[in-house]
């Protein structure tokens, strides 16, 4: 195992970029991608959570789409990642840096009913979206069209499963009330 230590590129400092986009845009575009990594990796920790300890009459279906959701989460993280990357930044990543840099908050270690946790998964879900749509347009005029799209396209994704927590957060349901004691 080598015991040289090299640093190529401190976490902080964005490079000049093959993409031919100005330094101090790609720095602002590559923050704006760190926020939106690590809201992404927040959610994917809670969603995982709620994969892991869901129970009740529907479990199955619910574990099988937090599976998705988190699923989903990830690969647009990856995309988000590579962009950052792409444009001479370093993505942020390890829990602390991840945690320090997320706007939205893990609703921590305790089990909720699966009401609860899809509420909790819900709202995260339009704080990110918000934030995903400011970064959008930051891309925008910032004349990087390709972040934006990229972003685009991870947002649809994104209202997607959100609406998909909404539906089942509604009141209708096909469980019999002698099911659920």
């Amino acid at each position: 195992m080598s015991t040289q230590k090299t640093v190529r590129q401190q976490a902080d400092e964005v490079e000049g970029n093959e993409l031919r986009l100005e330094q101090e845009k790609a720095g602002q575009i590559v923050d704006a991608l760190n926020t939106e990594l690590a809201n992404a990796y927040v959610l994917y920790h809670q969603l995982k959570k709620h994969h892991w300890v869901v129970e009740g009459a529907e479990f199955l279906p619910l574990h099988e789409f937090l599976e998705e959701a988190y699923e989903h989460v990830e690969e647009g993280a990856d995309h988000v990642a590579e962009r950052a990357q792409a444009l001479g930044g370093v993505p942020v990543s390890g829990p602390t840096n991840l945690e320090n840099r997320a706007t939205v908050e893990f609703e921590g270690e305790d089990v909720y009913d699966a009401r609860t946790m899809f509420q909790n998964d819900l709202e995260m879900y339009g704080d990110i979206i918000e934030s995903m749509r400011d970064s959008i347009e930051l891309a925008e005029n910032l004349g990087d069209p390709a972040t934006s799209e990229i972003l685009r396209e991870i947002l649809v994704t994104l209202e997607e499963d959100g609406h998909h927590f909404e539906h089942y957060l509604e009141d209708d349901t096909l469980v019999l009330e002698e099911a659920t004691k």
